[in-house]
């Protein structure tokens, strides 16, 4: 396979990333929106809203079935457009049972989407043989704060859904299926690029013969289990951010209702930022070192949070947050296709089910210690939880996983 597809396979996913980050956060950021237009209560809301992670997590399980059938690159290429249009069908529908529909549709689409969209970026990090994970979460955070922005815009302007959501879709769409011609799926790997993988996949057994054979043999959920505790951490992590940062800087800390929404617009900011210069990490210190230094930065984050005096206080741990929780979740797919380099789709679709249980645990759990108790001791338990991936960081480890400053590898080696 020649450079050159490797390289459009690169931007062609980076793009498919992009557009989740978009696509979800113009969803999630315009739930007031949603909640008014379909006449939902404050008791029902959180029904719908727990469904969509619910039924991502069996679209998951769907995209590990689909995927062993007809490849990765196909699943993501169609479950991306349907989720864009299902969002559609949130914003254009009026009775209970069409955003019911649209829900339920978006949420196993878009399981099936981050599962494969992930599968192809582990893929393609084994055939280039150096660190680009990162890389393509960096996408998605940027595809974020667009989303977040755009729906800013219909929000103060007071456009309703369908009219907020109809131009990005209309966009979208015809972009992510062109761009979908360019996706590198591994099944389709030839000539030198195949070569790159297989010796790759023999270096990693020879990795996993040294720890107990864990990457030359059969798929081990037990030996993926520490891998899907610390992706399960790094999403409590982030939903008790995205669900609670405002409450908490004007409850807590006195903040203003307009400060208030600045801590999830900087921890989106820093996310980037983080994931944008992470894979450089990763390459001159190896994948270790970057997720135990990110679990550190993001526990300090909490504590800050937890003892801040004031809301700029709150800001400065919010913002350390997003500088260490962002580096957790792309190492920690990069690492189960390390460990099962012969069963990477698998591992990953069963890892990205880890994802929504944090956040669909996240939050409530926070909520109810904080109404049990108070909110700076909610904020204690993501930060324990975040420094137990301290416990599992040696699951991040892989012979030679540096790259640059004196540990360069050769390109056939696999790192994803």
């Amino acid at each position: 396979m020649t450079d050159a597809r490797l390289r459009h396979g690169r931007a062609s996913l980076a793009l498919s990333f992009f557009a989740q980050g978009l696509a979800f956060a113009i969803l999630v950021t315009r739930i007031p929106a949603l909640q008014k237009q379909y006449g939902m209560s404050d008791a029902v809301l959180p029904i719908f809203l727990a469904a969509v992670p619910i039924l991502a997590g069996a679209g998951s399980f769907a995209a590990e079935a689909l995927a062993k059938r007809v490849g990765p690159a196909r699943v993501l290429r169609w479950s991306q457009p349907v989720v864009l249009l299902a969002l559609l069908g949130v914003g254009a529908g009026r009775e209970m049972w069409h955003v019911a529909l649209a829900l339920g549709v978006f949420g196993l689409a878009v399981g099936m989407l981050d599962a494969s969209m992930n599968m192809l970026g582990v893929s393609l990090q084994r055939a280039y043989g150096r660190s680009i994970m990162l890389g393509f979460h960096a996408t998605y955070s940027l595809g974020g704060i667009a989303g977040a922005s755009l729906a800013w815009v219909g929000a103060h302007w007071e456009l309703s859904l369908l009219v907020s959501y109809l131009p990005v879709v209309c966009v979208l769409v015809p972009v992510v299926l062109v761009g979908s011609r360019w996706y590198v799926d591994a099944v389709a790997v030839t000539g030198e690029g195949q070569e790159a993988v297989a010796a790759g996949a023999k270096e990693a057994a020879k990795v996993g013969a040294k720890e107990g054979a864990k990457g030359a043999g059969a798929f081990s959920f037990k030996l993926l289990l520490p891998l899907c505790m610390v992706m399960a951490f790094a999403y409590i992590g982030d939903s008790t951010v995205s669900n609670w940062s405002a409450k908490y800087l004007q409850d807590v800390l006195g903040s203003s209702e307009a400060l208030a929404t600045v801590p999830y617009n900087v921890y989106m900011v820093t996310t980037l930022l983080g994931r944008a210069v992470g894979d450089f990490g990763v390459r001159r210190f190896g994948a270790v070192a970057v997720v135990r230094c990110g679990a550190v930065v993001a526990a300090v984050g909490f504590g800050v949070v937890a003892a801040a005096s004031g809301a700029w206080m709150g800001m400065a741990g919010f913002t350390l947050l997003g500088l260490g929780l962002c580096v957790i979740v792309p190492q920690t797919f990069a690492a189960a296709g390390r460990m099962f380099p012969a069963h990477s789709d698998v591992a990953v679709a069963r890892l990205n089910v880890f994802n929504y249980v944090g956040f669909l645990v996240g939050s409530p759990l926070v909520g109810a210690i904080g109404d049990a108790w108070n909110y700076r001791g909610a904020m204690l338990v993501p930060t324990v939880l975040v420094l137990l991936t301290l416990v599992y960081a040696r699951s991040f480890e892989a012979e030679g996983d540096r790259y640059g400053g004196g540990h360069e590898r050769p390109r056939t080696v696999d790192v994803g």
